[in-house]
């Protein structure tokens, strides 16, 4: 027991405070001796100085030199001490201060990997929702395609006769996605903007929609593979608010204009976004990919949408969640300069 004690830091952390305020350390005991012993010599010089001279008048330089022989050296011996305690001090509170920032850092560290092992981000499970969604969706899909290209079984066991009313196979090959409607502009600027809450039906919907496109859930899938790379260093779009950029300056962008003619598109401020986004990309070739990926699809689909998009439109695109992703990793990667 009086081993722990002697080792505790509280124990130690006493001392320290008693032995500070204790009175006189050792600076200050030899310091006094030296002012003792300079005193006792100068003063038997002086006085047998003296006794020995001649002329025992009042000299004023004398005098003078006589005090300062005296003063100066036990000054001096003091600033000495004085400077030797405040470096122990100084020495002390640095001692202390590292074993604070040592405990503070230690600390975040774990807090930090409670946090990554035990909560999971909201995006995160938003977009885990969303993949789930996109494959119900898919094996609806698929199913519903099964059941039409196979007939029942009652109708296998019956002989099938050929009509006129048959319908005939599409000439040259033509894929069935080329047949389908185009995606409206409302369910595409949802859809990149991605649901916001579990309840936001028509999100889903849109979202649905937009994977059933086939130019659009190219950009669908690579935003959503970034936006939950992002959120794993607990980057979030809704937390980012960047300088809102001119229809015009999109439009230059997606007719190829690079520059200072398109630096506003770069009006992401938020520099620990930048900071940890920029080391992602230098250090994580897994996201750099991903990264380089959705701006190629991001630039394709932009020069597509501006062409039939009014002002309103491209201005609704730039504040989803898709656009914001391509702001920040755009400027990080320099495309905008």
């Amino acid at each position: 027991m009086a081993d722990h004690k002697k080792d505790s830091p509280i124990d130690l952390g006493i001392f320290a405070r008693r032995g500070a305020q204790s009175g006189l350390t050792a600076a200050d005991w030899i310091a006094l001796g030296l002012t003792v012993l300079w005193m006792g010599a100068s003063g038997a010089f002086f006085l047998y100085a003296g006794r020995s001279g001649d002329d025992l008048g009042f000299d004023p330089v004398a005098f003078v030199v006589t005090l300062l022989a005296i003063v100066l050296p036990v000054a001096l011996i003091w600033v000495g001490a004085s400077a030797a305690k405040s470096a122990r001090i100084m020495r002390e509170e640095s001692a202390r201060l590292q074993a604070a920032i040592d405990a503070m850092r230690h600390t975040y560290i774990e807090q930090q990997q409670a946090h990554a092992y035990n909560v999971r981000p909201t995006v995160e499970k938003k977009l885990d929702q969303i993949v789930e969604s996109q494959k119900q969706a898919e094996t609806v899909i698929a199913t519903f395609a099964s059941s039409r290209g196979r007939p029942a079984v009652g109708a296998m066991l019956r002989p099938v006769a050929s009509t006129a009313d048959d319908q005939p196979s599409l000439a040259l090959g033509t894929p069935a996605e080329d047949m389908q409607p185009p995606l409206a502009t409302e369910d595409l600027l949802r859809a990149l903007n991605f649901p916001e809450t579990e309840e936001d039906q028509e999100g889903f919907q849109a979202l649905r929609m937009a994977l059933q496109n086939r130019h659009a859930a190219k950009l669908v899938r690579a935003a959503q593979d970034v936006l939950t790379l992002l959120s794993q260093d607990g980057i979030y779009m809704d937390d980012l608010r960047p300088d809102r950029a001119r229809p015009e300056i999109w439009r230059r962008f997606a007719d190829g204009e690079r520059g200072a003619a398109v630096s506003g598109l770069g009006g992401v401020r938020d520099r620990s976004c930048l900071a940890l986004t920029a080391g992602r990309m230098r250090q994580d070739p897994v996201f750099r990919d991903a990264a380089h990926h959705f701006l190629r699809q991001f630039d394709r689909s932009l020069s597509a949408f501006v062409q039939d998009a009014s002002d309103e439109e491209i201005a609704r695109l730039a504040e989803t969640r898709t656009a914001r992703a391509f702001m920040l990793l755009g400027r990080v990667s320099g495309i905008f300069d």
